[in-house]
């Protein structure tokens, strides 16, 4: 196993009163803040295995200049290379916004177990907004949901992004 695994915030490193759920969403949540800092959609997701993060990523289609370069994705391809396996069973990815298609079927194909996200997303979620891709029954592999964890700070991050986004090509 690659050594690259970080280490799980303690109790004495997290708000006492915050679930499981809600420390961990407030990681992914600091990196869909530093994806703002960069000017990339603010999103950010991290993969924990055994209580682990094995996996980070923050969304970076803009400055990588890939379209695949969702924070979910990025996550996976970290978790996969640092336990080096591309499946990710027995997994559960947090990420701040309800995944689109694209990552929901990656999500399906690494085998995660559970995906915990923030805020929903109207107009291309595929986990309930707009479909629910984990649903389907025709497909082999469903993985457990639980939408709306800490959905009003991750919907807030996303609405300042683009509140500034749109007062800046205003000016």
């Amino acid at each position: 196993m690659n050594q690259n695994i970080i280490s799980t915030p303690t109790a004495e490193n997290v708000t006492k009163d915050l679930t499981t759920d809600q420390a961990f969403m407030q990681i992914a949540l600091a990196l869909a803040h530093e994806a703002a800092l960069v000017g990339e959609v603010p999103v950010g997701a991290i993969i924990v295995k055994d209580g682990v993060i094995i996996g980070r990523g923050s969304n970076a289609p803009i400055g990588t200049h890939d379209p695949t370069a969702h924070a979910e994705i990025a996550a996976m391809r970290d978790a996969a290379k640092n336990i080096e396996n591309y499946r990710l069973v027995d997994c559960t990815l947090y990420v701040t916004l309800e995944p689109c298609a694209m990552c929901t079927g990656a999500i399906q194909h690494a085998r995660i177990a559970r995906l915990v996200f923030g805020a929903s997303d109207p107009k291309t979620g595929a986990c309930g907004s707009v479909v629910n891709l984990m649903a389907e029954p025709k497909l082999n592999h469903h993985t457990e949901l639980c939408g709306g964890i800490m959905a009003t700070e991750c919907g807030a991050e996303l609405s300042q992004f683009f509140s500034a986004r749109r007062k800046a090509a205003a000016k």
